[in-house]
């Protein structure tokens, strides 16, 4: 068996567009996935039952599909439902945040319900109304205490975006693969996909870590 490394770096360019690509793929999901999911938390806590069962049952309908099934159910058939179509791209980013938002829900009921609700009584009893109280008392707890959760959740998106592949996004992994696929050197590009991925999310758990240790609340 000979080996011919230098493909790798013949494909560079190509191998950190897609890095790119992959990098793009976890900020645009982060973005939309995070707020949706303070969205999506405060209706499963609404006092209307109808609401709550709806968030429910997304929330659970997302956390028990695999998210390679998400990703192809948003390429094949939501196209046929809606009468849209998507290119590869946004549909993976659909795909990611449909997945995240469900995971990041959760995430933030619960940092909400962690904090004491005799903090909120109190800052009723100072005169805030519900709102004010939730946001000047329960959310900046709340977002201390789900931050290092959050990064985590980043570090393993970061991964997760490699399923979009399937559908021809043309991230880090599909790059690969193609070249793979056309150079017939396999050991050579998987081994390169993976330093490329470790490469990159490496600083990242490192950050991840920091964040743990100065964010992280114990009682």
């Amino acid at each position: 068996m000979t080996f011919d490394w230098a493909i790798i770096w013949q494909s560079m360019g190509a191998l950190w567009q897609g890095a790119l690509v992959t990098i793009a793929l976890t900020v645009l999901t982060m973005l939309l996935s995070v707020p949706l999911g303070i969205v999506v938390a405060l209706l499963r806590e609404s006092s209307l039952k109808p609401v709550s069962a709806l968030a429910t049952a997304y929330v659970e309908l997302m956390r028990n599909v695999p998210i390679i099934l998400v990703v192809y159910w948003a390429f094949y058939v939501l196209p046929i439902l809606t009468g849209i179509g998507f290119s590869p791209f946004l549909t993976g980013v659909v795909a990611l945040v449909l997945n995240n938002t469900a995971y990041n829900s959760e995430t933030f009921r619960s940092g909400i319900r962690s904090i004491r609700k005799g903090q909120t009584e109190a800052g009723l009893a100072l005169g805030m109304s519900e709102g004010q109280a939730f946001r000047k008392i329960v959310l900046p707890q709340a977002w201390r205490r789900v931050l290092p959760i959050l990064a985590t959740t980043w570090v393993t998106l970061f991964k997760d975006t490699s399923l979009v592949s399937v559908i021809a996004v043309g991230d880090l992994a599909h790059t690969a693969l193609q070249i793979r696929s056309q150079s017939f050197r396999v050991i050579e590009m998987l081994t390169a996909m993976a330093a490329i991925y470790w490469l990159l999310g490496y600083p990242q758990a490192k950050i991840v870590d920091w964040i743990h240790r100065k964010y992280g609340v114990t009682e």
